[in-house]
């Protein structure tokens, strides 16, 4: 694995502490106007915020491929009375 290590200094940013990340950097990431920060055995972690169900649709459709999409209910899926006649798509 190839690194690339760039330094640079932190500056002050009110009571905080900021770094500036070079343009050459920001455009290999995937980062908007959010990051989220980890610090892991010493080092500190930036990364693009995770998106809840960011993949759902391609696992859903390796599942699909795979057959393994059927539902694990023993019973089959009934509707309620209300469910059949007073919801509203």
């Amino acid at each position: 694995m190839c690194k690339n290590v760039v330094k640079t200094r932190t500056i002050q940013i009110g009571n905080s502490q900021g770094i500036r990340i070079p343009k050459p950097i920001l455009e290999q990431l995937d980062f908007d106007n959010e990051v989220e920060l980890e610090v892991l055995s010493g080092q500190l972690v930036v990364r693009s915020p995770h998106q809840p169900r960011s993949r759902w649709d391609e696992q859903f459709k390796i599942m699909a491929e795979a057959e393994d999409d059927q539902l694990l209910d023993d019973e089959p899926f009934v509707l309620m009375e209300w469910e059949e006649n007073e919801w509203e798509c």
